[in-house]
């Protein structure tokens, strides 16, 4: 491409375009035909390139198709995106786009994953800790590939939870967007323990037993049915850490272990029998024998009798009451202060070891 030097026409200096000068008399330039068909070949070539067909009534496709070829060699371009309501993401706005969903519930819709779009990378990332519901969702009937093991042509929408939370996506040309990077790629369904009650960014809720909708969190109900911890909403009454199918239909619930001691589950190992993933096993005492003090000052041992340096002699025996009943009754007054409960704890109404309470978290996506 160059100007016009070896077209003879009038107007023209050195090749160049000049404007017309009344005061000396010399005309203005006249393009040339050869040059101006060369400039729109030129033009054209460009958009052909990117897979465009020519319009006439299109005057930004230039634009369209230098960006989607640059994307094809340079995915990620210097652009930030502020958006403050739900809408349709523009070719031209991606790279960084930054969300606030404060106002409410939004859904911010990818740019169809084409040729016409190239290979692209776009950045989502939310701005505001509001707890409104904010969709990220592909054009149509394109995807997003994630959690492919569940579904393998992903699924049609993501959620960004929390401040702070983001997708790093890259369109393929052909209808998906791939998970490139993300804020916490913590395996999904996973539970965790946190050492504080905020709920981090990055997709994580309350093990409450909450309903959700079906529709809203496709690839965690496709988790629950695959899990092997499913039960039906009437069978949760001892189940409380399963999954449960909800009304059977739009909904399906949570586990819930808020309160609850944790156990491995057995699998077939033979220490814990019979156990299902998520049931509930009610508090027991192992059997054993009881020591019981009498007013005499002797004590009554069980048979085979313990040596004296195994048997408990340093507390006054003849203030507590004669009673076969000492060691097996609550309330009991003997055991409940003084001496006597400083080396076993107190009493209560289940039988608890000491232990430390921290809030548990789940992944949802």
């Amino acid at each position: 491409m160059d100007y016009p030097k070896s077209v003879p026409s009038v107007g023209l200096v050195n090749g160049r375009f000049v404007d017309e000068n009344p005061v000396e008399g010399s005309p203005g330039s006249l393009i040339p035909a050869v040059w101006g068909n060369s400039v729109t070949q030129e033009i054209l070539g460009v958009i052909s390139a990117a897979n465009l067909t020519p319009s006439e009534a299109d005057t930004g496709q230039l634009i369209k198709a230098l960006q989607s070829i640059i994307g094809r060699s340079s995915p990620m371009r210097s652009v930030i995106t502020r958006i403050s309501t739900s809408q349709v993401l523009k070719a031209e706005e991606s790279g960084l786009v930054l969300i606030d969903a404060s106002a409410g519930a939004s859904t911010l819709t990818l740019p169809a994953a084409n040729a016409a779009l190239g290979i692209r990378d776009v950045i989502v990332r939310r701005i505001d800790n509001s707890g409104n519901r904010l969709t990220v969702r592909a054009a149509g009937t394109d995807r997003i590939r994630f959690h492919t093991h569940l579904a393998a042509s992903g699924y049609p929408f993501l959620v960004l939870m929390g401040s702070g939370d983001w997708w790093h996506l890259r369109s393929d040309e052909s209808g998906s967007w791939w998970p490139v990077g993300r804020f916490d790629a913590t395996a999904l369904g996973r539970v965790s323990f946190e050492s504080t009650r905020q709920v981090i960014p990055g997709g994580y809720a309350v093990l409450n037993g909450n309903l959700l909708v079906r529709s809203d969190w496709p690839w965690l109900w496709d988790y629950a049915q695959s899990s092997g911890a499913l039960v039906s909403e009437a069978s949760r009454p001892g189940n409380e850490g399963a999954w449960t199918t909800g009304d059977g239909a739009t909904t399906f619930r949570v586990p819930d272990i808020r309160g609850e001691f944790l156990r491995v589950l057995d699998e077939a190992r033979g220490v814990d029998i019979d156990r299902s993933p998520g049931s509930r096993q009610m508090y027991a005492l192992e059997n054993h024998n009881h020591f019981l003090p009498t007013s005499s000052g002797s004590t009554v041992r069980p048979t085979p009798s313990i040596p004296d340096s195994l048997w408990d002699l340093t507390h006054d025996v003849n203030s507590a009451p004669v009673s076969g009943t000492l060691g097996t009754t609550f309330p009991n007054p003997a055991y409940s202060g003084g001496d006597s409960v400083g080396s076993i704890g107190s009493f209560s109404s289940e039988t608890r070891p000491r232990n430390v309470a921290y809030p548990a978290r789940i992944k949802l996506i």
